[in-house]
């Protein structure tokens, strides 16, 4: 499944391409991009765990940047 989630309150770039690095590498991800222009994470992963998998996202994103939420 592949989609695409808007980010809220993503202030640092570098953050970003951390969290990018991290969301890759959980089980079942297939491809993530964060992008920090148009605030959006973009994911593309297993259909059976997709929404475990944005959980874990979402505490990786809280790990680089507290405010930071997956708008779903």
């Amino acid at each position: 499944m592949r989609k695409s989630f808007k980010l809220q309150d993503l202030d640092c770039a570098n953050c970003a391409a951390k969290m990018e690095d991290a969301i890759a590498k959980i089980d079942g991800v297939d491809k993530a991009t964060v992008s920090f222009m148009t605030q959006k994470l973009t994911l593309v992963a297993d259909d059976s765990r997709f929404n475990d998998i944005v959980d874990e996202a979402q505490r990786i994103c809280a790990k680089y940047e507290p405010d930071c939420v997956i708008l779903r």
